[in-house]
């Protein structure tokens, strides 16, 4: 057990259906002694207009992260070994970006993430309502994604590939975080 020390704290980023919460719940499930944080389980204060916050720069720090950051500060007094936070800014929050010690970023094309979406969030809708839903994310949407890509991703310590078996996703990142650690 890691009584000394703080415990790791990885971030597993990707676009919405990319992967993260299931990715975040194997490998605590994988790793000794964790627990997880998941990003949608908060109502956060943040920008109305997800494609306007784009447009005007994206600042991360727009969002009020205060609930997560405390239950991830009362997670880091506790004597545990890793903390996974579903969380997709990785490192782009300023107050949450000294917390973090990996940033995962599993790299899923936007349209296997789409149709994760649709089979995930649609399964007793009316078509129309999914119709609507790619509308928006064909007018508005994809540029939130394209933001994660050209921002997120290449601030990551792993970048994983999106398009393997999830228990292939979880291997990786648990190989290279055990490696990673092994020479702290």
């Amino acid at each position: 057990m890691n009584n000394s020390k703080s415990p790791i704290v990885i971030a597993i980023a990707a676009v919405s259906g990319g992967g993260k919460t299931t990715v975040t719940k194997l490998l605590n499930e994988k790793l000794v002694n964790s627990k997880t944080l998941f990003f949608d389980d908060y109502d956060f204060d943040g920008p109305d207009d997800m494609h306007k916050w784009v447009e005007d720069g994206a600042d991360y720090n727009e969002w009020d992260l205060f609930p997560f950051i405390m239950d991830l500060k009362t997670l880091l007094s506790e004597p545990l070994e890793y903390i996974v936070l579903d969380f997709p800014f990785a490192y782009k929050h300023s107050q949450t970006s000294r917390l973090i010690d990996y940033a995962v970023f599993i790299d899923t094309p936007l349209d296997i993430a789409l149709a994760r979406r649709i089979i995930r969030d649609y399964q007793n809708s009316l078509m129309k309502d999914v119709l609507f839903d790619t509308e928006i994310y064909l007018d508005r949407g994809r540029s939130a994604y394209l933001e994660m890509l050209k921002t997120i991703k290449p601030n990551s310590d792993i970048v994983v590939d999106g398009t393997l078996q999830v228990s292939e996703i979880v291997s990786t990142i648990y190989e290279k975080i055990k490696g990673k650690n092994n020479k702290r």
